[in-house]
C-alpha cells in the first residue's frame, strides 16, 4: 500500500472487478482508454484483471493500483506503472505510467498526486525512465504529464499500434 497526503493506493485484486467495470463502463472514461469503447458486461472487467496480472508478471515494482481518498474512503480511480506494449515491428522496452479516474474525482489533482507516487515508485525500483501515452485530444491527461515534468515527444506510433501523444520522464 502507498499513501500520499490525500490518497491511498493499493494493488488491484480480483475483488475489484465491480470497480473496474464501473470505471470502464463510462463513455467519458473509456473514450481515452484502449479502443475507446465502454465495457458493457462485468465479465469484461474480470478478463481485463486477468490480463493485468499477466502484464506485470516478472516486473518488480509494476502494478495497477486502486486510488481511494483517505478523508472519505471513496474510490477515485486507478493509477498504473506497467510495461508499455511496443507497436508491431518496433523494438522497445519501456515502462508506462498512466491513470484513469471516475468523473466525480476529476479536477481535484488526484491524477497528478497518485501519478507522482508511481514516479517515486519507479525511481525506487531503479527504472531509468517512464513514458506516458495519451489520446491526441486528451488535454487533461497531457496536463498531468506536464505537471509531472515530462517531456512532450509529440505524436508517436511506437506503442499500442496507434498514434498517440507521448511523454517521457528521465530518472534524475
Amino acid at each position: 500500500m502507498i499513501e500520499t497526503d490525500r490518497l491511498t493506493l493499493r494493488r488491484v485484486t480480483a475483488e475489484d472487478a465491480d470497480f473496474v467495470f464501473d470505471l470502464y463502463r463510462r463513455p467519458e472514461v473509456a473514450r481515452w482508454s484502449g479502443a475507446g469503447t465502454p465495457m458493457t458486461h462485468r465479465d469484461e472487467a474480470v478478463a481485463r484483471l486477468h490480463r493485468w496480472v499477466d502484464r506485470v508478471a516478472g516486473c518488480p515494482g509494476a502494478g495497477f493500483f486502486r486510488v481511494t481518498v483517505r478523508a472519505t474512503g471513496a474510490t477515485a480511480g486507478l493509477v498504473l506503472l506497467v510495461p508499455l506494449p511496443a507497436s508491431e515491428g518496433i523494438d522497445r522496452d519501456d515502462m508506462e505510467i498512466g491513470w484513469h479516474f471516475l468523473p466525480d474525482a476529476w479536477g481535484n489533482g488526484f491524477a497528478t498526486e497518485s501519478a507522482q507516487a508511481m514516479v517515486d515508485r519507479a525511481w525506487a525500483y531503479g527504472m531509468p525512465e517512464l513514458h506516458a501515452v495519451t489520446h491526441p485530444d486528451n488535454r487533461a491527461s497531457q496536463a498531468v504529464c506536464q505537471r509531472l515534468g515530462m517531456t512532450d515527444l509529440g505524436l508517436r506510433s511506437d506503442w499500442y499500434d496507434q498514434e498517440l501523444r507521448a511523454f517521457r520522464l528521465d530518472r534524475p
